[in-house]
């Protein structure tokens, strides 16, 4: 009896020992899966766009129609290198200016090297349009970072951005126009976001005309939206695809821009290709002609009829507006489409400034300026009689020698990602964001400070 007492304890024993290691067990093994899976939330190191500083290497591929992929890349400025496109070792030494204290144009120039680079990056400005926002979208080369204009006549301080927002206190600016105007408030913007970031205080339905206000200083940028100057009714969507001709008021200054004119500090006006598009012109609410309007039984006029009609008037108004501020106007600018045009293939692929005499202005352009120059003189003289300061900007000298400068097909958020022989639509016309349309700011400064 006391040998199955003492065999049944064993057994007992032996029973429990066998339960305390399966429980050990247990508890490993679910240590074990929890670190397993816990691993499974770590940052992917490999992430292309873990490192917003590398520029060159494209992505992992992505499905490219998402556009909140794009939202959040930021990219820094790259050091330059000694590369095909970039400025090389004999460019590094800018040429001496002879200063000429009784002659300064500051439109005739030359691009000279600036290592340094831009004063801005997309990463540190939110405001640049995707469409401009050329290293966000995988753009592969940065030489066209690093130049800078460089008047031939004179020295051009660089853009002081403290300096420009302080003579602006309590002050308000307007750009009107076309979407180079949204080009080029982007860039003073982007340039003005080294001191502060500026407040979006209001936008149209459309989100075409904005304002923007700088608490610190009481200064307010507005880009106002008017492609003609003249009241339009325009019929197409936002890739450019009209479905009608534009209906064109050449006797009726878009109230857009005329509502507010009087209440500006400082206005760049500007206009000039979308003359070139197919339009029905009116004038005392009569038709009295067309450009591009076959099988309309109107008069073809052509584009520079209603060109010389709008700026006359809106030359007419400024001249005798009696304002106190001081008002540019811009001419159009030169685009640099080769093999085609925006809708049938033309492309863009230079990387580097035009040299001296290799890049001509193209005959529609140069038919614009010479239109915009013979109505500033007149209308220049008319202001100074009513003692309006109109003064202006003519950077077709600047950015004709720049076709490097342009998006091109990185208009697109990497666009060949997927198919390295892709066929995309380019931009030719409008600017990357940073790039050469920021030394407009420049010139403008100076023009500020010694007016």
């Amino acid at each position: 009896m006391n040998l199955i007492l003492r065999l049944w304890s064993l057994n007992k024993h032996n029973h429990w020992l066998f339960k305390l290691a399966v429980a050990i067990l247990s508890m490993c093994l679910a240590f074990r899966l929890f670190f397993y899976q816990s691993t499974r939330f770590e940052p992917n190191l490999d992430d292309p766009f873990a490192d917003k500083t590398e520029v060159s290497k494209p992505p992992l591929p992505v499905d490219i129609r998402k556009p909140h992929i794009a939202v959040d890349i930021a990219v820094d400025i790259p050091k330059p290198t000694l590369s095909a496109d970039g400025p090389q070792p004999e460019e590094v030494e800018a040429p001496k200016n002879e200063h000429n204290a009784g002659k300064c144009d500051l439109f005739v120039g030359d691009w000279i090297p600036n290592p340094s680079g831009p004063i801005y990056t997309n990463a540190s400005c939110p405001l640049i349009d995707g469409h401009q926002n050329c290293m966000r979208n995988g753009r592969p080369d940065s030489g066209y970072l690093f130049w800078r204009w460089n008047p031939r006549d004179c020295e051009l301080p660089p853009f002081d951005a403290r300096r420009f927002i302080e003579l602006m206190r309590n002050k308000s600016l307007a750009l009107i126009g076309d979407s180079i105007s949204r080009n080029h408030v982007q860039s003073l913007l982007c340039m003005l976001s080294t001191v502060e970031q500026a407040v979006e205080v209001y936008h149209d339905e459309e989100y075409k005309s904005k304002r923007w206000h700088f608490p610190s200083y009481n200064f307010t940028v507005s880009n106002i939206w008017s492609p003609f100057l003249v009241e339009a009714a325009i019929f197409e969507d936002s890739d450019g695809v009209s479905t009608a001709e534009v209906q064109l008021q050449l006797d009726k200054l878009d109230k857009n821009w005329t509502n507010l004119y009087q209440d500006l500090d400082y206005a760049i006006i500007s206009t000039g290709k979308w003359f070139l598009k197919a339009a029905i012109y009116h004038k005392n609410d009569t038709v009295v002609g067309c450009h591009i309007c076959p099988g309309k039984n109107f008069t073809e006029k052509g584009f520079v009829f209603a060109y010389e009609k709008a700026l006359h008037y809106a030359m007419d108004f400024i001249a005798t507006s009696n304002h106190k501020g001081l008002i540019f106007f811009r001419t159009s600018t030169p685009d640099h489409f080769e093999y085609g045009e925006w809708h049938n293939g033309g492309t863009c692929p230079k990387t580097r400034p035009a040299k001296e005499g290799e890049m001509q202005l193209k005959d529609l352009s140069r038919i614009l300026r010479d239109t915009e120059l013979a109505e500033f003189e007149r209308g220049s003289a008319k202001a100074a009689e009513n003692g309006v300061n109109l003064k202006l900007l003519d950077f077709t000298n600047l950015l004709v020698s720049r076709p490097d400068g342009h998006p091109g097909p990185y208009r697109h958020f990497y666009p060949f990602a997927e198919d390295k022989n892709a066929t995309v639509q380019n931009d030719c016309l409008h600017w990357c964001l940073p790039g050469p349309i920021d030394y407009w700011n420049d010139v403008i400064m100076e023009m500020v400070v010694n007016s």
